[in-house]
């Protein structure tokens, strides 16, 4: 009957995952040193990265405020817990952008910032007993701050200073001195006052003072360039409106001649330049003529006197020395016997009987003709007019592809183009006036239209602002973890070996034993004396059981080629 025997087979046993513990348990030390570095700078990175994440978008709330004002507006920023900070050089004051109007609103209720230029409000704090001369200086001082804000509110104006000069007024109406005011301004790099804004400055000061011309307000800027001019020109100088004028009548004339010629060359193919001369003298002219005598009929009769006396003939006056015998009265007058009458008188009339003597004077005064004329002549008349202007090469389409060649233009079409320009602007040969047409190729150069970069765009660096702290940060911390922490983990893994070697046992069926021949049995290994090899590899083999951790650096030396 055969025998059942029992063998045990050694299976081997799966393999134990190490944990993070005998990992950083088998590290040495310079390993451990750079984990625990390398793990401090990954915690700090994440935690700098959420702390710029979670940092509110500071925005500007006053800016170029005065220290009075800036220590008045962060006192009350402390009350109401707002967080701030001050930009490089304390020249504005930044809150969270989300509060940013709340608390421009809550800061205005309260009146700040005040600005340092002081306004009718410093008359409300007047005191008991303040002198007359006080309360001028006052109100001036007052009137000289609402002009400085209202000058200031101008989008070109940085900062304004006003000085009015009020002089006192008397009793006597020819001794007044009429008020004078100058003003100085600050405008912000790149800008500047163009003609009208200087005018509203000056009419603005002007109204709001007495008796105050508009002649008599002087604006400068802060280089003490005088801006603001008189009617009357400086000096013999044209005057800023002439200036003006005299270009707005050469821009005239010069559209003139390209709405003119553009229809006829196309566009951007004329060029014209003019220069007019402009008169801006004034000339006063008085004229009297007088015509010669005409008849008594026709001229104008401008006075008549008669004068008539008449007398009898024997009345004699009282003549020679006063005395007795002149004053004697006169005799009677006798009449003839025979009744003659006497002889005409000198007069040229005769006296009969009770005849007189008279005399007729008669004075007549005619007009005289006269014709008085006063001629004034206008300013801004054009005295002369130069045009000069420039005619591209006209495009003629020449070959088979009927491809465009510049090619210039024929002696009659310039001059048919020159006689368009001569009836445009006026030509008047008498005043002497010139025209200069010139036919020449223009150069077209492309020039690329520039674009502004995406990285220079506002949106784009506002958005890097904002995320390219947080992000670079934890990149960097990936890096950081990738690179330094993981291979010092990875370097610390235990090497698989069999913890237990539990024994399974098998079952086999072994058959009755046979007699055969059979060869001498092999010599078993303790009966022979052990090899160098195998006495080495049964050390090794020893201190992988008793020190795994050194034998696995061992082996990833070797791996790694060092």
């Amino acid at each position: 009957m055969p025998t059942a025997a029992v063998a045990e087979m050694p299976v081997a046993p799966p393999v134990a995952t190490p944990g993070w513990l005998q990992r950083f348990s088998s590290l040495d030390r310079a390993a451990r040193i750079r984990l625990g570095i390398g793990l401090a700078l990954f915690a700090l990175m994440v935690a700098a990265a959420a702390w710029f994440a979670g940092r509110p978008d500071y925005r500007v709330l006053f800016a170029n405020l005065s220290d009075k004002d800036g220590g008045a507006v962060v006192a009350q920023l402390a009350q109401m817990n707002v967080p701030y900070k001050y930009t490089e050089g304390g020249g504005a004051i930044m809150v969270p952008a989300d509060r940013i109007y709340d608390v421009r609103l809550r800061l205005a209720s309260q009146g700040l910032p005040k600005g340092s230029v002081a306004g009718f409000e410093t008359t409300e704090a007047s005191r008991f007993g303040v002198t007359q001369f006080q309360e001028r200086l006052n109100f001036q001082r007052g009137l000289e701050g609402e002009l400085t804000r209202s000058i200031q509110s101008l989008e070109p104006v940085q900062s304004a200073r006003v000085h009015l000069a009020l002089p006192n007024q008397n009793g006597f109406f020819r001794e007044q001195q009429k008020p004078s005011a100058s003003v100085l301004v600050s405008l912000y790099p790149g800008r500047f006052l163009d003609r009208t804004q200087l005018a509203g400055i000056v009419h603005l000061v002007a109204s709001s003072v007495p008796d105050m011309a508009p002649s008599a307000v002087s604006v400068l800027d802060e280089t003490g360039k005088l801006l603001s001019q008189t009617p009357d020109a400086v000096g013999g100088a044209p005057s800023g409106e002439q200036l003006a004028y005299a270009q707005k009548i050469e821009q005239q004339y010069a559209r003139r001649i390209v709405d003119i010629l553009e229809p006829i060359v196309g566009r951007d193919n004329v060029k014209a330049t003019v220069t007019a001369d402009i008169d801006f003298n004034q000339t006063e002219s008085t004229t009297e003529q007088h015509r010669p005598n005409l008849a008594a009929d026709v001229s104008a009769v401008r006075s008549q006197q008669l004068i008539e006396s008449a007398a009898k003939p024997g009345d004699k006056l009282p003549a020679g020395i006063p005395g007795a015998v002149s004053n004697q009265p006169p005799q009677n007058n006798n009449a003839p016997v025979n009744g003659a009458n006497p002889a005409p008188d000198a007069g040229g009339q005769g006296a009969a009987g009770g005849g007189s003597v008279g005399r007729r004077e008669l004075t007549t005064n005619y007009e005289v003709d006269k014709t008085t004329s006063v001629t004034r002549a206008a300013q801004g008349m054009v005295r002369r007019v130069n045009a000069a202007v420039v005619v591209n090469y006209q495009s003629v389409p020449e070959g088979a592809g009927k491809s465009l060649v510049a090619k210039p233009l024929s002696p009659e079409q310039i001059e048919q183009m020159t006689a368009l320009v001569r009836e445009a602007v006026g030509y008047n040969k008498e005043r002497g006036d010139s025209v200069n047409l010139m036919n020449a190729p223009f150069r077209s150069e492309a020039v690329a239209q520039a674009e502004l970069p995406l990285y220079k765009q506002p949106e784009v660096l506002e958005l890097a602002r904002s995320l390219g702290m947080p992000i670079g940060l934890s990149l960097a911390a990936v890096l950081l973890l990738m690179g330094v922490v993981r291979p010092v983990l990875k370097a610390g893994r235990l090497p698989a070996r069999a913890v237990a070697t539990p024994l399974r046992k098998v079952d086999a069926l072994a058959a009755e034993h046979i007699e055969r021949p059979a060869l001498p049995a092999p010599v078993k290994a303790e009966d022979q004396a052990p090899s160098e090899e195998q006495l080495r590899l049964e050390e090794a083999r020893s201190l992988a059981k008793e020190n795994p951790v050194a034998v696995a650096n061992i082996v990833k030396t070797w791996v790694n080629g060092d």
